[in-house]
């Protein structure tokens, strides 16, 4: 059978177009279809300012791909996992130390601009990636042999697979027939850059109160300044207020919440709030047809697993493309047992993690102190709990 294409991706986020860098570096023909071109430029309109962990496997696909090359100048090494519960008397402290597991740091944190940006131009290198934007999905006819992808142009295209990285409400996911389990947790993420007077030391600090985590993630220094990206979780309607503070006032509150463990916080960039949710399809694939990223499963931010669970999967679909006909039966049920059980673990384990940390009460308190001193102190624990976040 001919087709026009190997792979159509929905989707040019920073999951789509790593999709599209894998795959089309192994030689597969690929279409990326997006509505919206991806912004690339940290000062241009709609900028994302947000930043991302890339923890080393997901260095090590992207770098296969052609692409890490120009991230990695961009990059802040992350070699300490600092957590604090401060709602502990005294406070429990425990460093998660990269040197426990060999000679490189856990990973690197990224502008998601730059990752956009460096992703954008290793697919427009790539003769098999076709990038069409401002061009959407719009319909999907699944066959035994193919699939047929409808645009939002009017065009047809006939393809080996549909792969899904088109987001939270994602319209590839639906015209499949797949349903999602969706846990909204009242929460909203604050995320923002801050300059600070004491160095961060390549260290990312994770603070635990109440209402969820204050994170800390280190960035190269402003103006001869430290700087860091926080990630501020906490009630909904406690972080409406505080987007609407002068700055002045936001930088006092996000000051007292960090516990002063920088020294006074100075913001840094524009405030961008995200609603915390945990969303887990109740299938990654239907015929011709693979779910990645946020369409198949989006998590609090937490210990960094959201894009890196993201292209674990797209590393699983590269190998598997490789042993396999693309997007046939057995490809696909072998992504599905591969992925799922992953993503639930992963699921799961960070919903519990965002409760406790949203826990008030002096008992889950204690027991959550408890948890993070077993978590370190414990060899065996602390090592496989870093192999955990790391992928294993």
């Amino acid at each position: 059978m001919i087709y026009d294409t190997d792979i159509v991706i929905s989707g040019a986020g920073p999951a789509g177009l790593a999709a599209a860098c894998a795959l089309g570096a192994e030689g597969h023909s690929v279409i990326l279809l997006d509505p919206t071109p991806p912004v690339t430029e940290e000062a241009d309109e709609g900028a994302d300012l947000r930043t991302t962990a890339i923890l080393t496997p997901g260095r090590d696909l992207l770098d296969r791909a052609g692409a890490w090359a120009d991230l990695a100048e961009h990059g802040t090494e992350l070699w300490t996992m600092r957590i604090v519960d401060a709602a502990a008397s005294p406070p429990v402290t425990r460093d998660f130390e990269a040197l426990d597991m060999g000679d490189e740091p856990f990973g690197w944190n990224l502008p998601n601009w730059a990752i956009r940006r460096a992703l954008l131009s290793r697919a427009e290198a790539l003769s098999t990636v076709d990038l069409r934007f401002g061009t959407g999905f719009a319909g999907l006819l699944a066959r035994v042999a193919e699939a047929r992808v409808r645009t939002t142009d009017g065009d047809t295209i006939s393809t080996r697979l549909l792969l899904a990285c088109d987001g939270r409400s994602s319209p590839v996911r639906a015209a499949a027939g797949i349903s999602a389990r969706e846990v909204d947790y009242g929460q909203t993420a604050l995320v923002f850059s801050v300059t600070h007077p004491r160095p961060h030391g390549n260290v990312s600090t994770e603070l635990h109160l109440s209402g969820g985590p204050f994170t800390l993630v280190p960035l190269p220094d402003l103006d001869g300044k430290p700087r860091s990206a926080v990630v501020w979780m906490d009630d909904a309607d406690e972080q409406a207020r505080r987007m609407d503070l002068p700055e002045d006032a936001f930088s006092a509150e996000a000051t007292k919440r960090s516990l002063s463990v920088a020294g006074p916080l100075t913001l840094a960039s524009r405030r961008v709030a995200w609603p915390i949710k945990t969303i887990v399809a109740h299938a990654m694939t239907a015929r011709r047809v693979a779910l990645a990223a946020e369409a198949a499963h989006a998590m609090p931010p937490i210990g960094a697993q959201g894009l890196n669970t993201s292209l674990k999967d797209i590393a699983a679909l590269r190998d598997l493309c490789a042993k396999h006909e693309i997007g046939s039966d057995p490809m696909l049920q072998a992504y599905a047992r591969q992925r799922q059980p992953d993503v639930l673990i992963r699921a799961t384990g960070i919903d519990l993690l965002n409760r406790t940390s949203i826990a008030g009460s002096a008992p889950f308190q204690r027991l959550r102190a408890t948890g993070v001193r077993a978590l370190h102190d414990v060899a065996p624990l602390r090592k496989l709990a870093m192999r955990l976040g790391l992928g294993a």
